[in-house]
């Protein structure tokens, strides 16, 4: 392949669009469920996923990471899942990000 070739492929490639999984506020769902769901899913330390439940808490909403749209769309119903299983109206959304 020449190196002309080689310059339109690469420039035709584009950044997959980046998505923000967020979970939502609501009044029923206790603060140590969404710790666990956030440790859980999301991996976070017990400090930052603390930080982010009284993110939740005080603002309705809050971030808990950043995903392709594969990614993100499982852990939505990974989240959502979970919730249900356990009696909890926790819902988690999508929000494609911006660039």
């Amino acid at each position: 392949m020449s190196q002309a070739n080689l310059k339109t492929v690469k420039q035709k490639l584009k950044i997959p669009n980046r998505f923000d999984v967020i979970l939502l506020n609501d009044d029923y769902t206790s603060m140590e469920f969404v710790i666990d769901v956030l440790r859980k899913f999301f991996h976070k330390e017990f400090q930052a996923a603390e930080a982010i439940m009284l993110k939740i808490h005080l603002d309705g909403e809050a971030v808990c990471g950043s995903y392709s749209y594969d990614v993100a769309q499982t852990k939505v119903k990974q989240v959502i899942g979970y919730s249900r299983e356990n009696d909890q109206p926790l819902m988690a959304v999508l929000r494609e990000l911006s660039i």
